[in-house]
């Protein structure tokens, strides 16, 4: 037997699996896997912050009710209650955790972003996440009963048809991942396995999300047996930076709270007012991209602009110095001038169904963060409840597993990895070919604005590529690449299946051929 058996594995190092990591560590002993570096999710690429009511002024209904809104109703209401219940208490552990949030006096600084009807987004400047994920980083680092393991990119579960004497459990018993510095496959058992993977952003030809956000956590779930929900409700961020030569830079929600304004870049027209003149710029992110969509198409316009150059130059410089710091090495200066954007992909609405206490259908399998559907976010991520959902949930799945820990049986003997069948290829670029027209074809037929007709499209062409991806999967050596390939194409059938089995228009799923809503909210639910 390859690799080494723990208590609990958590697969992804981001907010969720620290925070899942950090309370288990308190009796257990945790193995936490990373696919790149410790700190190459996406928790370190946000900027904005996380939502919690923390103003006199506020109050928990509020922010419930702006999440049922922002979500199109489609959210599960004990499980908004449950997450905005528990976030001063997220906010107030990573205080101690040393979070150098933004403050005012003895009070936290709360910014506004779109969708919040109040000030309550803490946050550190424009790099939220990066503090986050240091502290975090830190204090797992410190801890000595976890243990740290990068580079690790996770190829499947580990279930009972991988037990040398199969049982029929169905139980999960950990993860065959692959060692990228040696090319070997090593099977990491545990009693209980939480994964905390991310999203499946890089799906699309334009996302904000990292390099590695290729569902793979929702894919791996997916082929052991768990359902899935909601994957047709992909988030496109209205504003990410135009720029031929930097990919992917995103322009936070905060810079339209603290008064940016969305112009036609030939106009100056401020053309949020002709789509939602009550809300503007702070309307929720669907309503936006789709506004930014609209207009880029109807005028045929490669960007718009967002502009903030209205407010003190000092004001921008203190609320924005990350991207202030970055535009103005690319030659843009946003305290005298706008900001080319377009809408990307940003966020995975839907993911693994889980319950309150992050399980999923599978016993011994836990979930937390982007990969899941808990329920919060419904039709529409409302904007900083992501990072939120990662510590309530992280944490909710530790307290489980801690509380029914004498339930939980040592892991059976489990198969190697097979390597006799397998060779090294000299075609890979059929890996690239693949991943390339995955890339374009989705975002050109399941984007921000869908037709059953592309759809359908969409599905015909995922068809085609299945069979010659598994074939490619069988017969030669995994590689990250290929691993990462294979979870693109189901996460890309998944979100097809779940579009073209909603028909109406909600949310972040806007069909031109079922515009109206209706009137009853149900969640779209795959089984294996």
């Amino acid at each position: 037997m390859t690799g080494k058996a723990y208590d609990v594995l958590v697969i992804g190092s981001g907010a969720a699996g620290l925070t899942a990591a950090l309370s288990l560590a308190t009796r257990l002993k945790v193995l936490v896997l990373a696919k790149g570096t410790l700190n190459s999710g996406s928790t370190a690429w946000a900027q904005g912050g996380i939502a919690a009511v923390l103003d006199t002024g506020d109050t928990f209904e509020d922010h419930i009710r702006d999440t049922m809104v922002a979500g199109a109703g489609l959210n599960d209401l004990e499980t908004v209650e449950f997450v905005i219940g528990q976030a001063p208490a997220a906010i107030a552990r990573l205080v101690e955790l040393g979070v150098p949030f933004n403050a005012e006096g003895k009070d936290l600084h709360l910014t506004r972003e779109g969708g919040h009807s109040h000030r309550r987004i803490v946050h550190v400047n424009d790099a939220t996440g990066w503090a986050v994920q240091a502290a975090l980083l830190k204090a797992a680092e410190e801890n000595p009963n976890i243990t740290l393991l990068p580079d690790r990119t996770c190829v499947d579960l580990i279930t009972g048809r991988n037990e040398l004497k199969y049982s029929g459990s169905g139980r999960v018993w950990g993860a065959y991942a692959l060692d990228t510095a040696t090319g070997k496959v090593e099977a990491y058992t545990a009693r209980a396995t939480v994964m905390a993977a991310g999203g499946a952003g890089r799906v699309y030809q334009f996302s904000t999300a990292p390099r590695g956000a290729t569902g793979d956590g929702i894919a791996m779930a997916w082929r052991a047996g768990a359902r899935v929900s909601n994957m047709e409700m992909m988030q496109f961020h209205p504003t990410c930076l135009y720029n031929l030569e930097v990919k992917n830079f995103l322009i936070t929600e905060a810079v339209r709270g603290e008064g940016g304004h969305l112009l036609h870049p030939e106009t100056g027209h401020r053309f949020m007012a002709d789509y939602d003149p009550e809300r503007m710029e702070l309307a929720p992110r669907d309503v936006v991209a789709r506004a930014i969509d609209d207009q880029i198409k109807r005028y045929g316009l490669d960007f718009v602009h967002l502009d903030i150059s209205h407010q003190p130059a000092e004001f921008v410089r203190e609320h924005f110095p990350t991207i202030h710091e970055k535009l103005l090495g690319l030659g843009i200066d946003m305290t005298t001038g706008p900001i080319p954007v377009v809408p990307a992909q940003h966020y995975t609405c839907g993911g693994v169904l889980i319950d309150l206490n992050g399980r999923t259908d599978l016993p011994g399998l836990y979930a937390a963060g982007e990969c899941t559907e808990s329920g919060l976010h419904g039709a529409n991520r409302l904007a900083s409840n992501s990072l939120l959902e990662c510590f309530v949930f992280g944490d909710a799945a530790a307290k489980d597993i801690l509380a029914s820990w004498d339930s939980f049986t040592a892991p059976p003997a489990i198969h190697e990895w097979d390597e006799s069948r397998v060779t090294d290829s000299d075609e890979e670029v059929v890996i690239k070919q693949n991943w390339t027209e995955i890339r374009r074809f989705m975002w050109n037929y399941v984007g921000i604005v869908r037709t059953t007709k592309r759809l359908e499209r969409a599905a015909h062409r995922i068809a085609m590529l299945g069979g010659e991806i598994e074939d490619y999967y069988g017969h030669f050596r995994v590689t990250t690449d290929l691993i990462e390939l294979r979870n693109l194409h189901q996460s890309a059938e998944l979100i097809v299946k779940s579009a073209l089995a909603r028909h109406e228009s909600r949310g972040l799923h806007y069909t031109l051929d079922y515009p109206q809503t209706a009137a009853e909210a149900k969640d779209t639910v795959l089984v294996p």
